[in-house]
């Protein structure tokens, strides 16, 4: 509460100062301030036809938070999904996740997006915060000049060129991680750039970074999908607790109709839990007039690392690398660059079937469930236990072998596999579990192991040219972009066991601006194509004013429309993932035929007319022979639902934006609105495909079994003789979103700086209609983010106090559902300068009060990160 009051007096006070002093220079600062991206071409911050954001140099020295990547957090719009201390993703204007491919993120004009995933990777690949020129964020759709991926935002981060910018610089920072499952674990960044002039011909620069800490421990025990449920429980899958994956119905006496679960590892069992991120990158500047009306770059960026990924599963990317190249040809009016970006998982792995195959070394799951089931009956009929007690000791026997007294029952043997394990369960961190976790992680089947493969590539290429040389009355754009992608997990990911999958995407599009009104009003309207390999060619229209009002200009009222789209991703596409409880399947047609696997059927299913041991399936079989898992989960067959569903297709958006920019009194003032209407949106759809019978509505329980093929699906429900898919499809529902925000800054009493942004976001659509769909909004209704510093406190010394407040929202992925509760952050800096030494000391915390929150269900809750750092600059 009294953080609350802080924020709302400091907001207060940001309107009631009316005697402030404020330089001439500071106003013409915030009135020039020039961005770039909004409309490809330098224009004032104030005239821009869309909302932008902008985070400079000076921004960032003064930031409280530990790099400047996790100061973007504290931008109007912003919102951080913190799945691990080295991977952050960022989102703007809802429907946020983890693996954010609605978001796009641009480092010196490459997009740094996984080429495997399409989601952007944090900064793991990005640019180090002592090479940072600026920083510029366009929320919501920027489709019409950036393509399909930028359909929710896009962030550009462009570097210092060694031109302007030559010498030495360097940073050491040191400091502490504090989480209670944690405890405090030491933290290091440091980096260093090196930048030449050589002449007006010749420069070059090159960088180095590297961080290294403990990661957040995630330690969310809650079960899954049954609230209150613990670990006592036959059937508990908990949230950071794996391999109880593996379930099955067990048919014995007296045992409730339930899936009884494997006993699982802790995550912590599972990872070392330690986070490191180390980026290189070199650039060679040649400028053959010897100004900038020409410029050839040649770049490459190198990341690798450890974090976790978080989406159906988590997994731990383990010395992770991607590397970057571009050639760039830059001049006056235009730009013409290609780059390629590829990676490799390195030792990678998913967490959830390194525990399930970990367990089956001990044990094959036959195996294991026939000892639980043989072990609960015989406890239950033989010896009167109650379930409680007879679940309990038939998991203690299933586990170590250890009989419930007075049964002297022995390991069960499988019969059509007499060498399946059946031994007892590996402890956690013992020299059994250590060689177990090293087989797994090294094998990429997930029949037995674990490790995720990967070695996928982007071949990428976009030009732009500004024909204002050329004509007059108006200035016109012309671009376009080409992209290749080439998909290569070896087919532990994807259908591409055989051979790489290669498909491509291009689009063109123009721009045009012209001033009318004595030049107070700027008209622009652009359009793009796109067209992608499975998908017919899209076309994004936007159209903006900027009206300046006022005898200064100062007064800028906005207005926009566009439409935006996305393709569906290369997992959308072509994914074929086996993650445990389903299989994430692409819904490209020669994916489907693609994915094929055989089954076994169970003892019962094999007593059906037609029916062997063994089936052999593919993919098509989600969307030609399925029930809708939401229909199947009630129980009743009477409501049991055939699937039908269509390929997926592109999502489109059409976006209306009103804003008002301006510095009145000196005050500088952003006010913005936007509403959103969603058609196709993608989401998942569960769907259960019986491995014999048809699916049909409503299935006939008691029907004959050799004339009825509906019956004997409903039977294959019944035995458990199923596959789960989990699809990607288009919902028929129109979504709609809408939302505002407020910014607020000033000068206050001498060189106090002070700042406060409100941001407000809901989405609704008809639940009703569509149960199985899930929107994934993901996103707090309210934010509140405030800051209060001085860069002149004393002579040489400064400090900054940045505070952020979020409602609880409700957190759906296709890894757990849950609410997410609400949370206030306090991060501050205080800063001091050795002119003569060229260097700054600054000590922070972020966290402040070491209250933990969490920004992802299933990820790590977040405490406490305090650090000093030490930066040289020329």
């Amino acid at each position: 509460m009294r953080v609350h009051l802080l924020i709302l007096t400091l907001f207060f006070c940001s309107i009631s100062f009316a005697q402030t002093i404020v330089s001439d220079t500071i106003k013409q600062t915030l009135l020039n301030e020039i961005v770039v991206s909004a409309s490809r071409t330098p224009e004032r911050v104030l005239q821009s036809p869309v909302t932008i954001e902008r985070m400079g140099i000076q921004e960032i020295k003064k930031s409280a938070s530990p790099s400047f990547y996790d100061g973007l957090e504290n931008l109007k719009e912003v919102q951080m999904n913190t799945s691990s201390l080295s991977f952050k993703s960022i989102n703007t204007r809802g429907f946020a996740t983890v693996a954010n491919t609605r978001f796009m993120q641009l480092v010196d004009g490459m997009d740094n997006s996984s080429p495997l995933l399409n989601f952007v990777i944090g900064n793991m690949i990005g640019v180090s915060e002592i090479d940072v020129q600026s920083v510029e964020l366009l929320p919501g759709a920027s489709s019409a000049l950036y393509g399909a991926n930028a359909f929710n935002g896009i962030l550009f981060m462009n570097s210092k060129s060694p031109f302007s910018s030559p010498g030495i610089t360097a940073y050491a920072k040191f400091g502490q991680t504090s989480q209670q499952a944690a405890g405090s674990n030491d933290y290091k960044d440091y980096g260093i750039r090196v930048a030449h002039k050589f002449n007006n011909y010749f420069a070059a620069k090159a960088n180095y970074t590297y961080m290294t800490g403990t990661d957040w421990y995630a330690t969310n025990y809650n079960d899954k999908t049954v609230a209150g449920r613990d670990r006592s429980h036959y059937g508990y899958d908990g949230i950071n607790v794996y391999g109880d994956e593996a379930s099955t119905v067990i048919s014995a006496p007296t045992l409730p109709i339930d899936k009884v679960s494997r006993t699982g590892y802790n995550e912590t069992d599972l990872t070392d839990n330690k986070a490191s991120n180390t980026k290189v990158d070199f650039s060679i500047h040649l400028r053959p007039t010897g100004n900038e009306n020409l410029e050839v770059i040649w770049q490459s960026k190198f990341g690798f690392g450890n974090a976790v990924y978080q989406g159906a599963n988590r997994y731990y990317l383990n010395n992770f690398f991607m590397q970057q190249h571009k050639l760039e040809i830059k001049g006056k009016n235009f730009f013409i660059r290609g780059y390629t970006t590829t990676e490799d998982g390195g030792n990678s792995y998913d967490m959830t079937f390194t525990a399930i195959n970990i367990n089956r070394l001990a044990k094959s799951d036959k195996n294991w469930f026939t000892d639980y089931g043989t072990a609960y009956a015989r406890s239950t009929l033989l010896l009167g236990q109650t379930p409680a007690q007879a679940h309990a000791g038939a998991r203690n026997f299933a586990d170590y072998n250890i009989s419930p007294a007075g049964l002297g029952l022995t390991p069960s043997i499988d019969a059509t596999n007499p060498s399946a394990p059946r031994g007892t369960r590996f402890a956690a961190g013992s020299p059994e579990f250590r060689a177990a976790f090293d087989k797994v992680t090294a094998e990429a089947s997930v029949l037995s192991g674990s490790k995720l493969v990967d070695n996928s590539r982007i071949y990428h290429s976009d030009a732009n040219y500004n024909l204002k040389d050329l004509i007059k009355f108006a200035e016109v754009q012309v671009g376009g972009s080409f992209r290749q992608y080439e998909l290569n997990s070896h087919g532990r990911i994807y259908t591409d066991a055989n051979s790489p999958i290669f498909y491509n995407e291009f689009g063109a599009y123009t721009q045009i601006t012209k001033k009318l009104v004595d030049e107070r009003l700027k008209f622009t309207g652009s359009v793009r194509y796109d067209k992608s390999k499975n998908f017919e060619g899209n076309l994004s229209p936007r159209v903006s004013l900027v009206y300046s009002a006022g005898a200064a200009k100062k007064h800028n009222f906005r207005a926009s429309f566009q439409t935006g789209f996305r393709n569906p991703s290369t997992q959308d596409q072509y994914i074929g993932f086996n993650v445990g409880s389903a299989i994430l399947l692409g819904s490209a047609p020669d994916n489907l035929t693609r994915y094929t696997e055989t089954l076994p059927i169970s003892a019962t299913g094999q007593t059906y007319a037609g029916v062997s041991a063994n089936t052999n399936i593919d993919g098509s079989i989600a969307y030609t022979n399925s029930f809708t898992a939401v229909s199947v989960a009630t129980g009743n067959p009477s409501l049991f639902k055939k699937t039908v569903l269509d390929y997926v297709k592109p999502e489109e958006v059409k976006a209306i934006e009103l804003g008002y920019r301006s510095l009145i009194e000196n005050t500088s003032i952003d006010i913005n609105g936007y509403y959103n209407v969603y058609n196709n949106f993608i989401g998942n759809v569960n769907v259960v495909a019986p491995l014999y019978g048809t699916a049909v509505d409503a299935p006939n329980p008691a029907g004959d079994l050799n004339t009825d093929s509906g019956t004997k699906a409903f039977k294959a429900l019944q035995n458990g003789d199923t596959r789960v898919f989990q699809l990607y499809a288009n919902t028929n529902l129109e979504i709609k979103s809408l939302g505002f925000g407020i910014g607020l800054s000033r000068k206050v009493y001498k060189d106090f700086e002070l700042g406060v942004n409100y941001n407000f976001a809901e989405f609704s659509f008809d639940q009703s209609k569509d149960l199985s769909f899930e929107a994934g909004f993901n996103t707090p209704k309210h934010r509140v983010k405030a800051s209060i510093g001085n860069e002149r406190l004393f002579k040489n010394f400064g400090f900054n106090i940045s505070g952020r407040w979020n409602s609880e929202y409700l957190w759906q992925s296709t890894m757990v559902d849950g609410m997410i509760e609400s949370a206030t952050v306090i991060d501050a800096q205080v800063n001091y300068s050795f002119p003569k030494l060229k260097s700054t000391l600054k000590i922070g915390a972020a966290n402040l009060g070491g209250k933990e929150y969490v920004q992802v269900l299933g990820a790590g809750a977040i405490g406490k990160q305090i650090f000093a750092s030490w930066t040289i600059n020329p």
